[in-house]
């Protein structure tokens, strides 16, 4: 088995009531037994979260893949413990496969190449293994958010900064008008492939429950990426995001 599941583990706050929902499941990968052991046991401590499985390296295989494609993670955590910019050429394939789940990076090393390297894989958030469990969990907190805390990594780098901000005008000057096409659709398209699965089923007049058993996911899930939706598209509610998504092209009317 590629990595360790453990039992469903539901960790609730002293003001949360025993049967309170799971708000996300995280994903945990690092080679460093100790260092994996002290990932498991803040996410264990942390009100609302739940272990999803951990594994010693990121998946390489189809067998891999499928394995942490079940696992249904929101976030997986993943620790870099070789220097440069290589060491994160499997996240920016898992970012390619797994859009609907947030990567973030723990570096043993970290430095200005390998910064820019996550923010071109799609990394949400860049720390050093050096991080303290409480700043570590206000992190994974804003990634749930769908916020991605390695932009403010980067506003407080200069170097990368200007790197990133050279690759976008190189890429504006060769592409033109179907730049500035591709950045608006970035902006009104926020959505990953699952959420946009589940809005066309919203948009199809399915419930929650419905939705889960059609997908084979649990209806918490569900429920969960609905929240993502709500934020993510600033709609009130399940027919205002389809309202929302209709408008901007995002899905199509059900036939």
């Amino acid at each position: 088995m590629y990595f360790s599941a453990p039992q469903r583990l539901y960790i609730v706050s002293p003001s949360m009531g025993r049967d309170t929902a799971i708000v996300a499941e995280v994903f945990i990968v690092d080679d460093q037994p100790l260092f994996l052991q002290g990932l498991r046991a803040l996410v264990h401590a942390a009100p609302g979260l739940e272990l999803a499985g951990e594994a010693s390296h990121l998946p390489a295989t189809d067998e891999e893949r499928s394995a942490l494609a079940d696992a249904e993670a929101q976030v997986l955590v993943f620790g870099v413990n070789s220097a440069g910019q290589e060491a994160l050429r499997p996240a920016r394939l898992l970012r390619q496969q797994f859009q609907g789940t947030a990567l973030v990076a723990l570096a043993a090393h970290p430095d200005s190449d390998q910064l820019f390297a996550a923010i071109k894989a799609g990394v949400a958030a860049y720390l050093p293994k050096s991080v303290t469990g409480t700043e570590f969990l206000s992190t994974l907190s804003q990634v749930l958010d769908g916020e991605y805390p390695i932009n403010e990594a980067m506003a407080i780098n200069p170097n990368v900064a200007t790197r990133v901000l050279r690759q976008f005008q190189d890429l504006s000057a060769t592409l033109g008008n179907e730049m500035e096409a591709l950045v608006e659709q970035a902006l009104v398209s926020p959505l990953s492939t699952r959420e946009l699965e589940i809005l066309r089923n919203i948009a199809s007049g399915l419930s929650n429950k419905q939705i889960a058993q059609r997908l084979g996911i649990s209806e918490q899930t569900i429920k969960n990426h609905v929240t993502s939706i709500l934020h993510k598209l600033d709609a009130n509610d399940r027919t205002h995001a389809v309202v929302l998504a209709l408008r901007h092209g995002l899905i199509a009317i059900p036939q």
